[in-house]
């Protein structure tokens, strides 16, 4: 596994997770600082959302206060609940003649079957959340990658672990940070397009494509599945600006997953831009760039950075680079 060095993000925007190790599920909250521009794409054809439709720059708030990505399915959204009443209790929100009132976008992952199917995560986990929130993030099976895997056409025995991951990119004084919770139908690619994690079939990965082109199937366990991204970053961006920056992230989850946004995946791509830089025409053609290719480095971070759950390994116990930790249980 590659040093887990850590993924600086813009300065002001704090991530925070809860993770439940016993049913296998969990959230995370990302929190901007105010001001911040927000925008967002799904592109999946099996998403799990709540306030999507705030992110398309045809809307006329042009921020949130933030972003909930969390496990449990559509039942996971109520922990965007808690991440409100938290952000409420201290005064932030989007001005209204009442009072402020908080704009959280959340989406969600099918983690169900890796774990107990009866965590999910609540209310009160999105509170945790925000509560433990800062700039250092934690990757691996934490938060929403708590319950992760991929590769998921042949059913649970041929399924990958894995998990959250961030990558960062710089140019000149703009910083873009990626955080992607990869719980894909398809393969994790990468860089030379080898298979990092994906179907394992006797004693090799195989992959999704070559496996639906040979006439496979996938059954009900493997028709739900998803990668969530959300690209954060220091420039100052209009709504349309940043919606094109989160668009642009979704070729950097093409390189990594194959196939994406499947009919069965719910995959979505948000975008933060705290305004700190201001950006020229150039700048934002080299965020969309940069935002794609932290993307997909944060989509492979968290494969590399994830942990077994029982009955799922990761990849490098499937490449026999690791050992089985004590207390992993293989699948019987």
């Amino acid at each position: 596994m590659p040093a887990r060095e850590f993924q600086a993000l813009p300065d002001g925007v704090r991530v925070g997770h809860f993770t439940d190790r016993q049913g296998w599920t969990g959230c995370t909250v990302v929190l901007p600082p105010p001001g911040t521009v927000a925008a967002g794409e799904v592109r999946g054809g099996g998403p799990g959302t709540r306030e999507s439709d705030l992110l398309s720059p045809a809307t006329g708030a042009p921020g949130v206060q933030a972003v909930l990505l969390t496990g449990g399915s559509a039942f996971g959204l109520a922990a965007a609940d808690g991440v409100m009443r938290w952000l409420a209790e201290r005064g932030e929100g989007h001005p209204t003649p009442i009072g402020a009132v908080p704009l959280v976008p959340a989406a969600v992952v099918f983690d169900l079957p890796v774990g107990d199917p009866g965590a999910r995560p609540d209310a009160e986990a999105g509170r945790a959340a925000c509560e433990a929130a800062s700039a250092d993030v934690e990757e691996g099976s934490v938060g929403a990658g708590t319950g992760c895997s991929v590769g998921k056409l042949l059913g649970p025995e041929s399924w990958t672990k894995a998990g959250l991951g961030v990558a960062a990119e710089e140019s000149a004084d703009i910083r873009v940070a990626a955080l992607a919770v990869v719980n894909a139908f398809g393969d994790v690619l990468d860089a030379d397009g080898s298979v990092l994690a994906g179907v394992w079939r006797d004693g090799s990965y195989v992959r999704t494509v070559d496996l639906l082109a040979a006439g496979f199937r996938p059954g009900v366990s493997a028709r739900e599945a998803t990668t969530l991204v959300c690209v954060m970053t220091d420039a100052a961006l209009s709504k349309t600006e940043a919606w094109l920056v989160a668009r642009a992230a979704s070729a950097g989850v093409a390189r990594a997953v194959d196939p994406t946004a499947t009919a069965v995946d719910g995959d979505v791509a948000y975008c933060l831009a705290t305004g700190r830089v201001p950006v020229d025409p150039f700048d934002l053609l080299a965020l969309c760039a940069l935002g794609a290719r932290a993307t997909a480095g944060a989509i492979r971070r968290a494969v590399h950075a994830a942990e077994p759950a029982p009955g799922c390994p990761t990849a490098a116990q499937r490449s026999g680079l690791d050992p089985d930790p004590p207390g992993y249980q293989a699948a019987a």
